[in-house]
């Protein structure tokens, strides 16, 4: 189960940092992520990060969103610097185990 926190309102250029809590599987080996949605548009990839600890970012976030976990508490976090109007969006997380298990989301607001 994967519980996404850390969403709010924010105003452009501000930071927040979104936290997604797994209960009943480790992290240390799995493939994770955040996606984001906005009504009406498609899921969009924010970034991954695989067991290793190598990452990956969405050509819109790059240089201002950072992915990292921390194997011990079972969570991983996306740090958001510099956001814009356009990051507004619910953002999910995933993890990879078995297939593809969703996070219900959290909602971030960047007002301009």
């Amino acid at each position: 189960q994967l519980q996404a926190s850390g969403g709010g309102l924010v105003q452009a250029g501000g930071s927040l940092r979104l936290s997604c809590a797994v209960s009943g599987s480790s992290i240390g080996r799995n493939r994770m992520g955040w996606w984001r949605q906005v009504p009406g548009k498609q899921r969009e990839m924010v970034a991954i990060i695989v067991g290793g600890g190598a990452t990956s970012y969405g050509d819109s976030v790059k240089g201002r969103f950072t992915i990292s976990k921390d194997d011990a508490k079972t969570t991983f976090y996306l740090q958001m610097n510099n956001l814009k109007a356009e990051d507004t969006a619910v953002y999910y997380c995933v993890l990879w185990s078995d297939g593809a298990h969703w996070g219900r989301g959290t909602l971030v607001t960047v007002s301009s």
